[in-house]
């Protein structure tokens, strides 16, 4: 595939991307902080935040499963999920976690475990676009082009 059908489907994929919530403008951000000093930097970043979303979704699963549960330790959780989402651009993540929050504040065990279901689909989904996302950049870069940029 040429180059210019490849940048044209990772513009297609991008669009889609935040056309459906999935990123916000904290995403572009990201991107623009990326150079020729740092090509791999978007991945980077993300691949961190999916390794700690692991953990924290992994501790937020077995801070729900206590016989009584510590609405405060799960809030820390999912605000720190919370964050670190935003700062990636991963919209509807964070928008899960908001919703989570207000089980959390509530005492709300069963509306808590299905955030906690709501939010593994989510930050899964993303994952999965932005592995393609990226997949798609190494292939325009290997046939010689650059990565456009959103404005």
């Amino acid at each position: 595939m040429e180059v210019g059908q490849l940048q044209s489907r990772w513009f297609d994929l991008t669009s889609s991307l935040f056309h459906e919530g999935f990123l916000d403008n904290q995403f572009t951000q990201l991107q623009q902080l990326q150079d020729e000093s740092n090509p791999d930097f978007v991945s980077e970043v993300v691949t961190l935040f999916f390794d700690d979303s692991e953990k924290l979704l992994s501790d937020l699963g077995r801070a729900l499963d206590q016989q009584t549960v510590d609405f405060e330790k799960v809030d820390a959780h999912v605000h720190q999920l919370k964050g670190s989402s935003s700062s990636i651009g991963a919209q509807r993540v964070k928008n899960v976690c908001i919703a989570f929050r207000k089980f959390c504040d509530a005492k709300n065990k069963e509306g808590c475990l299905s955030c906690l279901q709501q939010v593994k689909h989510e930050c899964s989904l993303v994952k999965s676009k932005l592995d393609s996302l990226f997949r798609l950049e190494q292939q325009i870069l290997a046939a010689g082009g650059s990565i456009p940029m959103i404005e």
